[in-house]
């Protein structure tokens, strides 16, 4: 007599529980992993931040070379070379008035 039972085999089950589990670490590993989804918008950010930073220190960088230019001996500008010594000397005309 042939008998038919209504529950999968053993060998059914762990197979499909080994799909499972596999599918749910690839699954996880996609999403939070090193190389995920959420990390790949964190790079992202950090690459557009770091975009923003390097532009700004770009300008800076220029205004530092124009600075530096118009104080060099090929090119002297005589307002610049005023300012710097009032700043760094602390020099004061004889018709101004300080104010402390």
């Amino acid at each position: 007599m042939t008998t038919s039972s209504s529950r999968p085999s053993l060998g059914a089950m762990v197979y499909g529980l080994v799909a499972f589990t596999l599918g749910s670490y690839f699954t996880f590993a996609a999403v939070q992993g090193d190389y995920g989804v959420f990390r790949q918008v964190e790079i992202a950010a950090e690459a557009e931040q770091l975009t923003a930073e390097r532009d700004r220190l770009a300008a800076e960088l220029a205004e530092i070379e124009n600075r530096t230019r118009r104080l060099s001996d090929e090119f002297l500008d005589i307002d610049l070379l005023d300012e710097q010594a009032r700043s760094v000397l602390g020099y004061v005309r004889a018709d101004e008035v300080v104010i402390q």
